[in-house]
C-alpha cells in the first residue's frame, strides 16, 4: 500500500509536466500513481498532477491511453522500455525494481515524438519513479520516527507517574520513622531499628530526587510538541491498578479508602505543626470506582494540602452525599492559587507560581488525579480562595486557602 504522496513530490510532478509542456510542446500530460505497489496484479490508478486543466486532461488521457495501459499493467514484461507508443501519445510506466508505481501519459497534437524525444520523456519517467521511491521511504522513516517518539514519550510519562507516586508513601514512611524515634526511650533496643528505618528512608528520598533530576523533562516537552501525540491517552499507574487506559470499576467504600489516608495525614500534620479537622459520615453509600485509583487521587490531594499549608495552618476533609453523587472536599488554609494558574492547574508538569517557591514538586499529581477521575466517570474542581462548603470551622479565611472537591457517582448495582 502506497503512503499518501507528499507536497514536495506533487510539486516535482508539476515541474516535470511543465518541462514537457514548455520544452517539448506537450499539449496534455497526466501523472498517475497506483493505490498499491503492483507486481502481477492490476491496481487502480489515481491522478496526482495534470496539464492543462485537470478535468479536460483526465478525460482525454483516460479515453486515449488508459484502456491499453491498464491492460498492460499485469504483464510488466510487455511494457517496453520506450513505453506504449502511439503516433502522438506516450504512456510510460513509473517502475522501480519490477514494482509499478504508476503511469506518465503525455500527448502532442501537432507532431509525433522522435526517438530522442521519447528517450527524454523516459528519463523524466525514471526521475519520477526514483522520486516516488524516495518519497515513500522518507514518509515511512518519518512515520517510524513518530512512532518511536510516541513510545518514548509514553515511557517518560509512565516513569514520571511512578516517581511521583513513590513520593507520597515515602513521605509517610519517613514521618512514622520520626515519630517512632521520638516515642522510644534511648535505652529501648527498638530505637536503633527505628533510626535505621528513618535513615534508609532519607536515603531513598535522596535517590528519588537524583532519579527525578536525571530525567530530562525538557525532552518530554519537545516530544509533546509533535502534533501526532496531541490527544493520545496517557498511561497511568496508580498503586494496584493495571497499566491500561481503562480502569475496572467496582463498588467501593469511601470510608475504607479515606480513613487510613486521614490517619497517615494526621501523623504528618503533627510533625509539621498542622491541625486536621474531618467530617466523614459513617454510612456513606458505595461509589462506582477503582479502589487503587481513588486512593491515589485522594492521597495526592491530601498530600498537597499538607505540603502547601504553612505551620499553624489547618486542613479540613469533608464528605457529603446527595441523591446521585458523593462529594469529597479537601480544604487547606495555605496561601492559595493565583487566578492566572487556576486554568492550567491540571496540566502535566505545570506548577505556576509554585515553581518559584522552595517546595519541590513535579506538577504531576493533579494531572494524574483528574485523568483517573475521568476514567471513573468522576470530576474534580478547584476553588481558591477556599469554598465555604469545605470549611468546618467557625472563622473561615476570606482571601486565602484552597478547596478541591471530588465528585463520584454512586454505585447503582
Amino acid at each position: 500500500m502506497l503512503m499518501p504522496t507528499s507536497s514536495e513530490f506533487i510539486e516535482l510532478c508539476r515541474s516535470q509536466i511543465a518541462l514537457l509542456t514548455q520544452a517539448m510542446g506537450a499539449s496534455l500530460s497526466v501523472i498517475y500513481l497506483t493505490e498499491e505497489l503492483v507486481e502481477s496484479s492490476q491496481a487502480r490508478l489515481m491522478p496526482i498532477a495534470a496539464y492543462p486543466d485537470n478535468a479536460i486532461a483526465l478525460e482525454r488521457s483516460n479515453r486515449l491511453a488508459l484502456p491499453a495501459a491498464v491492460e498492460s499493467l499485469p504483464e510488466i514484461d510487455s511494457i517496453s522500455t520506450t513505453g506504449i507508443t502511439q503516433p502522438r501519445q506516450l504512456v510510460l510506466p513509473l517502475i522501480h525494481e519490477e514494482l509499478v508505481f504508476g503511469l506518465l501519459v503525455t500527448e502532442r497534437e501537432d507532431r509525433p515524438w522522435t526517438t530522442w524525444e521519447r528517450s527524454q520523456v523516459e528519463r523524466i519517467a525514471d526521475t519520477l519513479s526514483l522520486a516516488c521511491v524516495m518519497d515513500q521511504r522518507a514518509q515511512w522513516l518519518d512515520q517510524s520516527q513518530q512512532q518511536h517518539r510516541s513510545r518514548q514519550s509514553q515511557q517518560h510519562d509512565v516513569l514520571d507517574n511512578l516517581l511521583h507516586q513513590l513520593k507520597s508513601p515515602l513521605t509517610a514512611l519517613r514521618t512514622f520513622g520520626k515519630l517512632l524515634v521520638k516515642r522510644l526511650q534511648t535505652e529501648d533496643p527498638n530505637r536503633e531499628i527505628a533510626g535505621s528505618i528513618l535513615r534508609e528512608s532519607d536515603r531513598l528520598q535522596e535517590l528519588l530526587q537524583q532519579f527525578d533530576e536525571a530525567i530530562d523533562l525538557d525532552s518530554v516537552d519537545v516530544l509533546a510538541e509533535d502534533a501526532s501525540l496531541v490527544g493520545r491517552p496517557i498511561p497511568l499507574l496508580p498503586a494496584g491498578v493495571l497499566t491500561t487506559s481503562n480502569l475496572e470499576l467496582t463498588p467501593c467504600s469511601v470510608n475504607e479508602i479515606l480513613l487510613p489516608l486521614i490517619e497517615t495525614a494526621e501523623a504528618i500534620a503533627q510533625e509539621k505543626g498542622l491541625s486536621i479537622q474531618t467530617e466523614i459520615p459513617n454510612s456513606l453509600s458505595p461509589v462506582s470506582a477503582n479502589s487503587g485509583a481513588l486512593r491515589e487521587v485522594l492521597s495526592n490531594l491530601i498530600d498537597n494540602a499538607l505540603k502547601y499549608t504553612p505551620s499553624g495552618g489547618e486542613v479540613h476533609i469533608r464528605a457529603k452525599e446527595n441523591d446521585d453523587h458523593i462529594n469529597i472536599w479537601i480544604t487547606d488554609t495555605g496561601y492559595g492559587i493565583p487566578p492566572e494558574d487556576l486554568e492550567r492547574l491540571f496540566e502535566r508538569h505545570y506548577r505556576g507560581a509554585q515553581a518559584k517557591g522552595d517546595i519541590p514538586g513535579t506538577g504531576l499529581g493533579l494531572a494524574i488525579a483528574r485523568r483517573l477521575l475521568e476514567q471513573m466517570n468522576g470530576s474534580i474542581r478547584v476553588f481558591s480562595p477556599l469554598k465555604n462548603e469545605g470549611w468546618l470551622g467557625k472563622d473561615q479565611p476570606s482571601k486565602q486557602g484552597t478547596s478541591f472537591v471530588v465528585e463520584l457517582e454512586k454505585d447503582r448495582a
